[in-house]
């Protein structure tokens, strides 16, 4: 009687269909992923911080998760170690920490007293958000790619909306009373930064290289890094809530520079008389 599969030979010509084996996997490509579990795991322990009134330690783990997830990458490019299912697995994560986890903690610390208003602006923000990195992965994949991409941002990046959309807490955090007043403002701020996630605005991201740095400005700049942070361990929320209107007043500034390179006052395409953006639906429509 004849078995219905063949049998398997350890190096027969099935082999290499079975895909590399667990021992070959080099353990540098594991640490990208572990930061990225680590986010998630960060992401999702605010939630249920916030739900258990713990309001200070769950905005540090979005806050934590957030970071994590904006290293991930760049450490995997560090270490050689990006691959499709560590793409994959940040995409997975973006939504949870950048989108889900910020909306529910500004929702049950304030929004909840807004009502159905309340919890309509926590889903646009996260719906804004799951947007905004599903156009951001379109446009990494694009085999040409504009010169602007590599100095601007479309919108609001989904990290900086997750830090900037948590003002409200920070404020009452501060000593400002989360009544149903301040809860509806809240929740027309939350929709304002959805609204700056998908929109067209351009964000400048410091990223190019043509970005330098005098060289007797960089041992002033490494100090003030050093009292922003020593500011930050010392008076948090005061910091944040500046970190956050400092933010919100550099967007014009950006928008400007870009107006006097291109001449338009939103990202309408491709910018880039080499970019063939003729089939991308998305990057036109959204």
């Amino acid at each position: 009687m004849k078995t219905p599969f063949p049998p398997f030979e350890p190096h027969g010509p099935n082999d290499e269909a079975r895909g590399p084996r667990l021992r070959e996997i080099p353990l540098r490509l594991m640490v990208p992923n572990m930061i990225t579990v680590l986010a998630i795991c960060a992401g999702l322990t605010g939630i249920r911080l916030a739900f258990e009134n713990r309001y200070e330690l769950a905005v540090v783990a979005v806050l934590v998760a957030a970071f994590l997830d904006g290293i991930d990458g760049r450490v995997a490019r560090l270490m050689k170690a990006t691959s499709k299912f560590g793409a994959q697995m940040d995409s997975l994560a973006d939504i949870v920490n950048f989108g889900v986890a910020p909306a529910l903690v500004v929702y049950v610390f304030l929004l909840d007293q807004a009502r159905s208003l309340g919890w309509i602006a926590a889903l646009i923000y996260t719906i804004a958000a799951g947007l905004r990195l599903a156009r951001f992965n379109v446009m990494a994949e694009r085999e040409n790619k504009a010169s602007w991409q590599s100095e601007y941002f479309v919108g609001v990046p989904a990290p900086a909306g997750a830090m900037l959309v948590l003002l409200p807490v920070y404020l009452g955090f501060l000593g400002l009373t989360p009544t149903r007043t301040f809860a509806y403002w809240g929740a027309a701020y939350t929709v304002l930064i959805g609204f700056l996630l998908v929109s067209r605005l351009p964000v400048w991201s410091g990223k190019t290289e043509s970005s330098r740095i005098r060289r007797d400005l960089v041992l002033p700049i490494m100090l003030a890094l050093v009292v922003y942070v020593a500011l930050l361990m010392s008076y948090t929320w005061h910091v944040m809530v500046v970190t956050v209107v400092a933010y919100l007043l550099s967007l014009p500034l950006g928008a400007r520079s870009w107006t006097r390179k291109y001449g338009t006052y939103t990202i309408n395409g491709p910018a880039d008389p080499d970019v063939d953006d003729s089939n991308d639906d998305i990057g036109r429509h959204i």
